[in-house]
């Protein structure tokens, strides 16, 4: 292997690092205007390098653009029918906080989420089960066709999580609030 260093210019400066053997470690060079900007992108990076190592143990994914939320919120709504008290309530709710998240996708690729949230709804009510968010295009589309998918493992964790939180909420059966303390009329002149 011959090791190259270069640089290149589309716009912005690219440092292309080639040569290195597969299996070998490599280096990432991140630049930024600022620091806050600097510390963000590491943050993104680890990240990113943390589900491609989840995915590399647990090799099964998932649908992503909101599909897999869709389908459970779809599941979830059709529960909702079949059962009676509170309990109802919980579920629903659960279900808005699922699709909540192709909204919030949509809303952070510049799209309109009302609009493509009501598309993706009625593509799952009318039976297209691979549909989700396609942001290239700012439309649904086929997940499966497109190739867009997640890891299993993190998208199951973030449930887990997100259940253990609603969980230890709903366990708080007192808030305690004490009186505001009177001030002194004396004291806010000096």
């Amino acid at each position: 292997y011959k090791r190259q260093v270069s640089t290149q210019s589309t716009g912005d400066k690219v440092i292309r690092f080639s040569g290195v053997p597969a299996g070998e470690a490599c280096t990432v060079v991140l630049r930024g205007a600022s620091s806050h900007i600097l510390e963000e992108a590491e943050r993104s990076l680890h990240d990113a390098l943390c589900v491609l190592v989840s995915t590399v143990k647990e090799t099964r994914v998932v649908l992503g653009g909101g599909c897999s939320e869709m389908i459970m919120a779809k599941a979830i709504d059709e529960l909702v029918s079949k059962t009676p008290g509170k309990k109802a309530l919980a579920q629903e709710a659960f279900a808005r906080a699922l699709r909540q998240i192709p909204t919030i996708i949509a809303s952070n690729g510049g799209y309109d989420s009302s609009e493509l949230l009501t598309q993706l709804r009625a593509a799952h009510y009318s039976g297209k089960t691979t549909a989700g968010l396609d942001m290239k295009q700012g439309s649904v589309g086929d997940m499966a066709e497109l190739g867009v998918f997640e890891s299993y493992r993190v998208k199951s964790q973030v449930l887990i999580s997100a259940v253990e939180a609603a969980e230890q909420i709903l366990r708080v059966d007192q808030i305690f609030r004490s009186a505001p303390r009177k001030r002194d009329e004396d004291q806010r002149n000096h």
